[in-house]
């Protein structure tokens, strides 16, 4: 706090600042609405990791500002990179300012002398991983991605899931995929995905705290989510992944983004199918229907910053060199099998009472 205090003192108090560590995209990204596509990488957003200030004059004149002028975007997908786009206004607010010693360095690395901010060497640790048989995993999955998606999901991380079932629109006995009598649509799939939540609680499947709904594009290392299932507590409605949000400045909805999978406690399936929550069509959006009603439940909405609806490139490499990351989602213009070996392998091999890979920086 010392040396915080310090380095914020060394800026004007009565003049507007935005400090932080910079972030920057390579490339223009779905995630930041393909902002500067020209030229994405001369635009600088903060790392919340390192930590960022708002000097006192900057955060009176967006609270008035957002009195008079609330957000314009209906989705919140990516709240630093939005946050930094408010702030500059289209240039009649301030650019984030570097400040070095907010940083994400390892406390004890040589590089974290000077820094006010650092992250933790080891990953938190709230208890032992939930075991294997905690967890069932549902695969979302059609026909015509059978012999394309299904085996990449085979190739890599399918041996660590203990209860797994692929639900299509056909049965086909040798993957096997079981045909929930939901018609394939091409986009939406929230029928597919409530009668998932129908089955988890019937005697169909094993009876298990955890429900996993993912595309058959998620790339997930499911040690990981094992590791971070530990701080939940599944007799209560859990609701966990990378949260978006609909609407938010006009009463809007906070929900789970589909792609990089969507984690449910038993507790949250039964309230939420108890509460007579429906699709309005088979292919409405399923995640945003689901955060409509966790919305109605009064039912919070938790995000992991481990979670990733898009590819890794789709993501500032600074944010990423500090993650312990969970998912990735899209095989588009990547080769899967090795973003999965990259990203998403390491700790495959690791003792599951270990949690998360030590020799690695994680956020939970």
């Amino acid at each position: 706090m010392n040396t915080l205090a310090g380095v914020l003192a060394t800026f004007d108090r009565n003049k507007e600042w935005f400090l932080g560590k910079h972030l920057h995209d390579e490339d223009s990204t779905i995630i930041h609405h393909y902002a500067f596509a020209e030229n994405p990488s001369i635009f600088k957003y903060p790392d919340f990791s390192a930590g960022w200030a708002l000097s006192i004059p900057l955060v009176v004149r967006l609270g008035n500002k957002v009195k008079q002028e609330p957000l314009k975007s209906d989705f919140t997908i990516d709240l630093k990179h939005e946050v930094a786009l408010y702030i500059w206004d289209n240039g009649k607010g301030p650019n984030l300012t570097a400040v070095p010693e907010l940083c994400t360095e390892p406390k004890d690395s040589p590089q974290a002398l000077l820094c006010a901010t650092t992250l933790s060497n080891h990953p938190t640790q709230c208890g032992k991983p939930v075991n294997k048989d905690d967890i069932f995993v549902a695969v979302k999955t059609c026909k015509k991605f059978h012999t394309e998606r299904v085996p990449v999901i085979k190739k890599t991380w399918e041996k660590e899931a203990l209860y797994l079932e692929y639900y299509s629109d056909y049965a086909d006995p040798s993957i096997p995929t079981i045909n929930l009598g939901v018609p394939n649509t091409e986009r939406g799939h929230c029928g597919k995905t409530f009668a998932i939540l129908q089955r988890f609680l019937s005697s169909a499947v094993p009876d298990t705290k955890w429900l996993v709904i993912v595309d058959d594009d998620t790339l997930i290392n499911l040690p990981r989510l094992r590791a971070l299932l530990g701080c939940y507590d599944p007799s209560e409605p859990v609701c966990l992944g990378e949260r978006y949000g609909y609407g938010l400045s006009q009463g809007g909805y906070s929900y789970i983004t589909g792609g990089g999978g969507m984690v449910f406690s038993r507790e949250a399936v039964l309230q939420l199918l108890d509460s007579g929550c429906k699709c309005y069509s088979n292919d409405a959006p399923d995640d945003m229907v689901l955060g409509m009603c966790l919305n109605a439940l009064n039912l919070p909405v938790t995000h992991s910053p481990l979670f990733h609806q898009a590819r890794p490139e789709d993501y500032s490499k600074d944010f990423l060199a500090h993650q312990v990351p969970i998912s990735f989602h899209k095989h588009w213009n990547i080769d899967p099998v090795a973003v999965f070996n990259k990203w998403l392998k390491e700790d495959f091999r690791s003792n599951a009472s270990d949690g998360l890979n030590k020799r690695t920086k994680t956020e939970l």
